[in-house]
C-alpha cells in the first residue's frame, strides 16, 4: 500500500511540475514580439513542412536514376489486419527456396526448429535437418567430425565465406534472406517484383557481361540472372508452376 502511495504521490507531483512549466511556456510565450512569434511560427511550419516533404520523397514512386521503377503495391491475401500466412503457400516458398535460391543464398538466421509448426511439421523438419552434414567436435579423441543435422542446426551456408561467395558470382556478394523482406524498401512488394522482372535493357543502357537488366534494382544492372521460369520447380502438393507463383513471397 505504501508503494501504490508513493507512487500517486510521485505521478501528482510530476502533473503539478508540467502544468507550472506549461504556464511559464505560455506566459513567456504572450512577451514575445509579434515578430519573434511569426519567426517561431514559421520555424515551426517549415519543420513540419520539412517533415512532410521527407516522408513524400520516400514514398515517391519516381526514382533519382528515371530509369528505375518503383514496386507497386500489391493486395496480398496476408496483409489484411485479421488475415493470416497460408502455410502451404509458405511450404511451396521453402521448397523454391531449397531448389533455386540455396545454390547462392543463405538463412543464416533460420534454424530448422523455424519450419515446425510453419511449413512442416516436427518428423518432417527433423527429416530435412538430417538430411545435411554439420561439424560438430571434437570428440574424445580431440577430432572433429561430421554427422546429420539437428532441429537445432541452421541453416548451412553455400559458400564458406564472403570471399568465396563473390568469387562465384562475378564479385557480387549474395545476401543473407533471413530477414530480406524487412532489410528492403517495398518489403515483399520490392522482392516480388525484381523477381519477376527481368526484361531487356532500354535503348541507351548497357549491361556488363555476367549482368541482367532489371528496372527495379537501383542502377538496373543486377548480378543475378533471372532464376525463376514456369515448370522450374514440381511442387509436393501438386500446384500449378507458373514464375509468379514459385515467388517466395506467395
Amino acid at each position: 500500500m505504501a508503494r501504490v502511495l508513493s507512487r500517486f504521490y510521485n505521478a501528482t507531483q510530476t502533473y503539478a511540475n508540467s502544468r507550472k512549466a506549461h504556464t511559464f511556456a505560455l506566459g513567456n510565450l504572450s512577451k514575445l514580439s509579434a515578430s519573434k512569434k511569426a519567426l517561431y511560427s514559421t520555424l515551426g511550419a517549415a519543420a513540419v513542412g520539412g517533415a512532410c516533404l521527407l516522408y513524400a520523397l520516400e514514398t515517391s514512386e519516381v526514382e533519382a536514376s528515371g530509369n528505375d521503377l518503383h514496386p507497386p503495391h500489391f493486395h496480398w491475401p496476408h496483409s489484411g489486419f485479421i488475415d493470416s500466412f497460408d502455410h502451404q503457400s509458405i511450404r511451396r516458398g521453402y521448397q523454391v527456396y531449397k531448389q533455386v535460391c540455396a545454390a547462392c543464398h543463405s538463412l543464416r538466421f533460420l534454424a530448422y526448429r523455424n519450419l515446425v509448426g510453419v511449413t512442416h511439421t516436427e518428423d518432417e523438419a527433423k527429416e530435412e535437418a538430417a538430411a545435411i552434414q554439420v561439424q560438430d567436435g571434437p570428440n574424445e579423441e580431440g577430432k572433429m567430425f561430421m554427422r546429420p543435422g539437428k532441429l537445432a542446426d541452421y541453416f548451412p551456408n553455400p559458400y564458406p565465406n564472403d570471399e568465396a561467395a563473390r568469387a562465384a558470382n562475378n564479385g557480387a556478394l549474395p545476401p543473407d534472406l533471413s530477414y530480406i523482406v524487412l532489410a528492403r524498401h517495398g518489403g515483399e512488394h520490392y522482392v516480388f517484383s525484381l523477381l519477376t522482372g527481368y526484361a531487356d535493357p532500354p535503348a541507351g543502357i548497357e549491361i556488363r557481361e555476367g549482368q541482367a537488366y532489371n528496372p527495379y534494382f537501383p542502377g538496373g544492372a543486377l548480378g543475378m540472372a533471372q532464376q525463376l521460369y514456369d515448370e522450374g520447380v514440381e511442387y509436393e502438393d501438386g500446384t500449378s508452376v507458373h514464375g509468379n507463383c514459385q515467388i517466395l513471397v506467395r
